[in-house]
Formats: C-alpha cells, sequence, structure tokens
C-alpha cells in the first residue's frame, strides 16, 4: 500500500466513524496530527467522545478545526471578543492562527475572560466559528516571543505546506518485516557538551540533541560525518532543552539540507531560538564565522512542532514520542521513544534534576514502558556531593553579606536560562525578607529576556511559584530590586560604584559582560564571585575554579592584558539544574518501569564510567558508558 493509499484509508475511516450531523467537509494530515475540518460549532475542538473513540481506534492524534470558510473574518471577530469580554478582564492581545482556526486571547485576568463555566469562550465559539485559546498576559514582554509569533503568522501558508510534506513521511507505510534498533553516539559521551545522538531503526532516523561544545571550540561539532550518517536522511530531531550544548547546531542540520521536524516544548522553542541568535551575534562581534545564518534559524523555528508533555505523537512509521518534564530549566523534557508495537521503550534524560527547585518541579520518573535508559553524568562522580537547597541558601547569604559588608562587590555569573532565574527568585526572596543587606542588585546579558521568556510560560513553573505569581500578586521577576544594565559606560560606573550584586552572563566566563566586571573587580580582595552553575572544562570559569591567579583580559581592540585573580572565589553547587550522584541513583531507583539497560554520557570520562560501575553493582542493571563514535545495538 502506497502512503497516498494509506492516508486515504484513514480519511474513509473517519468520515464512516463520524455522523452526518458532524458536518466534516475535510481531513487533513498536518505534521504528526489528523486535522477534521467541519462545519458543526459543537464538533470544533478535541473533547467530543466521537474524536475520543476515533484516537483509540487509530492511534493518531486528532483535532477537529472549523472550515476556513465559516470563520468569521478576522477584524469582525475582534470586535466580537471585545463585545463579549468584560473590559475587567484587561484583553491585551489578539492574535489569530489560522492554520489551527484558534483565536489567541491574551488577558490579564484570564478568569474573567473564560467566564463563568466557560460561557464566553462558548459564545465566541459558537458566533465565530474560531477555536478561542485564552492565556494570560505575561508581566515582561518578550522581544523574542513577539519575533517567534509574527514570523508563525506571516509565514503560515508555507508552515502549513512543511507540515504537509512531513505528514507524508510519518504516515507511509511500514516495509520491512525485520526490526532492530541502534544508537550511535555522536556527541557528548564521556564529556560535556555538543549533546547529540542517532537513533537508527530499519525504518527511521532519529536525532535526540544537536548542540555544540562551548567550553572547546577545536571539537565544536557532534561526529556528524560518522559512518554512514546523512543529514538528509533524518525523519525527526527531538530537542531536550534549550542550552546550547544541546540546541546550537539545529539550525546547521537546516543549512545542509535536512527538511523534517524539530520536535520540542512551546518554552524550548522560544528559548532556543533566544540562545541561538544570540550565538550568531556573538560570533559576528567577535569576527569568526558562524556555523549558520539567522534565516537557518528561521528554518528551525518553521519546521519546529510543538508538545506538550504527555501528549503522545507518531514522528515515524515505527516511533512514537511523548515528552516528560525534566525539572533542568523552562520547558526542558525527558524523551520517551516507543519502538514499533511496543517492541522497545527508550528514555534519554538530557539534563535533569530529580529534586524540586525554587523554580521547577522535580522530574517525572513515571512511564509506561521502558527498557533502556540514557542518563546525564554531570555530577555523577563520587565527589559529587551537594549541599542541600537550604544548606546552599544559607551559604550563598554568608558570602553576599560577609563581601557586601566588607565594601564589595559579588558577581555571579550565570546561564541566561535557569540559573538565572533561580537565583533572581532566591535574591528576591531573601531581599524581602531582610536577610541580606539591601544593595542594588544589577542584571546583565540576556538575563531580562529570559527571564520574559519565563513569564510567558508560567504553566511551565512549579505550583508555588505561580500561586506567589498569579494569586498572591507577588512576582519575583518584576521585583524593584532589580536593575537592569545595557552597555559598557553602565558597567564601568557600577564598577566604579559601592558595594552591589551583579548577575551577568555568560556563565562560564566566555565572553559577555560577566568578563567586563571580573576585569573590573578581579585585583579587589573585598569583592568575591560566586559560581553556582556547572563550569566546562577549558572555560575560563573552570580555570578559575582551578585555583588560577590570573587571566588573560581581551580589549576590543584585541590587545591582551595580565589580570590578577585577587577576589574571593566561591562555588555553590547546590543551585545546579542537575541530579547530582545520589538524586541520579535515586532516579533510577524510583522511575517506573526499572530499565534492563542504562547508558551513561553527559558527564566526564570518570563520571560516566563511575556512575555506570556502582549502578551496576547497587541496581544489578545492564550498564554501559560509551565512548564518542560507537554504535551499540538496542534491539
Amino acid at each position: 500500500m502506497s502512503t497516498e493509499e494509506a492516508l486515504e484509508k484513514i480519511k474513509k475511516d473517519i468520515f464512516d466513524s463520524l455522523p452526518k450531523s458532524a458536518k466534516i467537509t475535510d481531513v487533513q494530515f498536518e505534521g504528526p496530527e489528523i486535522s477534521i475540518y467541519s462545519r458543526s460549532e459543537d464538533f470544533i475542538g478535541d473533547d467530543r467522545e466521537e474524536i475520543r473513540n476515533l484516537v483509540k481506534q487509530l492511534r493518531k492524534r486528532i483535532v477537529v478545526r472549523s472550515d476556513p470558510e465559516i470563520r468569521m473574518m478576522n477584524d469582525e471577530t475582534v470586535k466580537f471578543i471585545q463585545k463579549t469580554i468584560p473590559e475587567e478582564a484587561e484583553v491585551s492581545k489578539i492574535m489569530f492562527n489560522e492554520n489551527l482556526g484558534e483565536v489567541i486571547i491574551e488577558a490579564k485576568k484570564p478568569g474573567v475572560a473564560i467566564g463563568k463555566s466557560g460561557t464566553n469562550l462558548k459564545v465566541i465559539k459558537k458566533e465565530t466559528m474560531w477555536l478561542p485559546q485564552v492565556i494570560r498576559t505575561p508581566p515582561i514582554e518578550s522581544r523574542t516571543v513577539a519575533l517567534v509569533r509574527s514570523m508563525l503568522q506571516k509565514e503560515r501558508q508555507e508552515q502549513k505546506e512543511i507540515f504537509r510534506k512531513i505528514e507524508m513521511r510519518i504516515h507511509r507505510p511500514s516495509l520491512k518485516s525485520d526490526f532492530h534498533i541502534k544508537m550511535t553516539c555522536l556527541g557528548s559521551f564521556r564529556e560535556v557538551g555538543r549533546s547529540s545522538i542517532l537513533i537508527e531503526t530499519n525504518e527511521s532516523n532519529i536525532l535526540l540533541d544537536c548542540g555544540i561544545n562551548v567550553g572547546n571550540p577545536d571539537d565544536l561539532f557532534p561526529y556528524l560525518d560518522v559512518g554512514s550518517f546523512r543529514i538528509e536522511d533524518l525523519d525527526a530531531v527531538i530537542l531536550s532543552h534549550a542550552h546550547l550544548d544541546h540546541s546550537g547546531l539545529i539550525p546547521f542540520l537546516y543549512k545542509y539540507g535536512y527538511e523534517g521536524p524539530v520536535y520540542t516544548t512551546e518554552p524550548t522553542m522560544h528559548l532556543s531560538t533566544m540562545l541561538q541568535l544570540d550565538y550568531v551575534n556573538i560570533c559576528s562581534r567577535e569576527g569568526r564565522p558562524a556555523p549558520y545564518s539567522k534565516n537557518d534559524i528561521k528554518k528551525a523555528i518553521l519546521h519546529t512542532y510543538t508538545l506538550e508533555w504527555g501528549k503522545v505523537t507518531d514522528i515515524t512509521p515505527d516511533i512514537k514520542l511523548t515528552l516528560h518534564n525534566a525539572g533542568h530549566i523552562l520547558g526542558s523534557s525527558l524523551i520517551h521513544l516507543h519502538f514499533g508495537n511496543g517492541e522497545h521503550n527508550l528514555v534519554f534524560t538530557g539534563d535533569y534534576k530529580f529534586q524540586r527547585t525554587r523554580l521547577l518541579e522535580a522530574a517525572s520518573c513515571k512511564f509506561p514502558r521502558l527498557e533502556t535508559l540514557i542518563t546525564e553524568s554531570t555530577y555523577g562522580g563520587v565527589q559529587d556531593v551537594m549541599p542541600s537547597r537550604h544548606e546552599s541558601e544559607k551559604i550563598l547569604i554568608q558570602v553576599l553579606n560577609n563581601t557586601i559588608r566588607n565594601g564589595g562587590k559579588v558577581l555571579i555569573p550565570v546561564l541566561a536560562v535557569g540559573r538565572a532565574q533561580e537565583i533572581l527568585v532566591v535574591l528576591e526572596d531573601f531581599m524581602s525578607r531582610k536577610m541580606i543587606d539591601q544593595v542594588p542588585v544589577y542584571v546583565d546579558g540576556m538575563i531580562s529576556e529570559a527571564t520574559a521568556i519565563h513569564t510567558t510560560h508560567p504553566d511551565y513553573l512549579n505550583a508555588e511559584l505561580r500561586e506567589k505569581i498569579f494569586h498572591q500578586g507577588n512576582n519575583p521577576f518584576t521585583s524593584e530590586i532589580f536593575t537592569q544594565v545595557d552597555g559598557y559606560q553602565a558597567r564601568d560606573d557600577i564598577i566604579a560604584g559601592g558595594p552591589c550584586i551583579i548577575l551577568a552572563t555568560s556563565g562560564m566566563l566566555q565572553g559577555g559582560p560577566s568578563v567586563q566586571y571580573l576585569k573590573g573587580i578581579a585585583e579587589d580582595p573585598n569583592s568575591s564571585i560566586i559560581f553556582a552553575s556547572y563550569q566546562v572544562e577549558g572555560t575560563l570559569g573552570r580555570r578559575i575554579q582551578k585555583g588560577y591567579k590570573e587571566f588573560q583580559a581581551v580589549s576590543s581592540t584585541g590587545k591582551t592584558t595580565p589580570v590578577k585573580i585577587k577576589l574571593n572565589v566561591h562555588t555553590i553547587e547546590g543551585f545546579s539544574g542537575h541530579s547530582n550522584r545520589s538524586q541520579i541513583i535515586s532516579f533510577i531507583r524510583k522511575v517506573k518501569p526499572r530499565p534492563e539497560r542504562v547508558i551513561t554520557l553527559h558527564g566526564e570520562s570518570s563520571k560516566c564510567m563511575g556512575l555506570a560501575s556502582v549502578i551496576h553493582k547497587r541496581l544489578k542493571s545492564e550498564t554501559r558508558a560509551p565512548s564518542n563514535m560507537e554504535t551499540i545495538i538496542l534491539k
């Protein structure tokens, strides 16, 4: 049976299964979803029993949209919504997703906009034939989110055609009867950085992550030239989270012929876009060639299919994907792959935190089926015993107060995404409870933009923080204690000024404003630098952690000057977004079902091997700590 014949059979099954009252006009395959177009207001959405039965029967994701021809004109719909929703809802924006038949209503008070028992939304759907979605107006506007939404609206027809091509590959008939699965280690095995795994079956080729090596420009790329690997043969790319060591090379794939989808969460799409655009800008400023252009980033966005946690999605004829919370950064996901008819199940953790933090819930640990688990090992060494969050916060308070009272400044170099927001929440809490002295807190680099993206996706924050923001009216991200810094002169003024706390990117001191601040305060014995996130081998941050007493500062003209390191150096690892050794072992003990095989990656060689050994001894699982370019037969 050809692809076209298979799709026609599914269409026929749908038409035969639904009543005439559904007024079905068309059935389209759009990426991994089946879209049913209807002229019946009662059928629009995905909450009908008939649709739920179809999902079980076909084992496909199905959504019912209104036929475009019966939708009210956009400008008339806006007027109707403004008339229907009370002013006290404070509607700030109304946007249309033509491809999905949705009208997105941004309001400061979503409950008022929705109405009692959803009455306002029911009226809007009935009268306009658009499916209304209400989201909360973010307290901080994100330029990246606005850019992505504008692009998707402008290029909606192109994206629709992209998804149509993708669905032809997803729903192609399975031709081969034998079944095998193998994984090839392309990057981040016995090292940290350039995360990438190739998964091959007899039907499919998919890539889990495709990152760069932020600490070593000589080994920047994963091994994309290994064996018979060809970019254009890939069926799908799945992105665990936004950090560049996992997402940084995805646009490069589109530059060199990839035309398939990227599957990830919506926050990850926004955050990775921000980081990739910044990476291209940094390359330009430093006079070195970027591996891809902004146009390649645009291609990646148009090919991205965002998924919610827990939704099962067909991504190839023989692989189903489900994303689960990883607890590492906003939108980060554990990747669950179901192969064939249950022949094998795999979970790739990406980076994960098996502990609730001030920002996020702990990583999920329950899956329907599981045979192979691939786990990070960043802090998997015997020596990686982190203090508790409570102890870490006590240490932070002590360092801050001691430094401030000595007249010094505290520099906290942070990754823009993750640790920055965690520490912003902590500092706001400390100051509101007067646990640290009241001094200016300066925020520099991309932290503010990343924080704005966090406020756009409150559903991905932990329940306590959501309660604080939306029901107690206390949003730590918009606190008046934080001052955004822009420009060299402002930084020089801060360096010349009095005691303060500075949060700045980059987190590993690989360029960015954090290096300018370090250069300005490094020789002040009253000042301090606090490392609260992982420092990759080869970075300036790692060298200072190791005790180096001097570094070479590079001026804007390229001149190098030696700078003595006399400030106090502190590392507080309890704020890490990675699981430590005991948390990794606890995760593997508690994961349901217990995996038959555990593979370690994303850690220094000794940590990957040591963690694999202890898991084997304690949990009696088969374990491996492979090297880059190794291939493992999973099934």
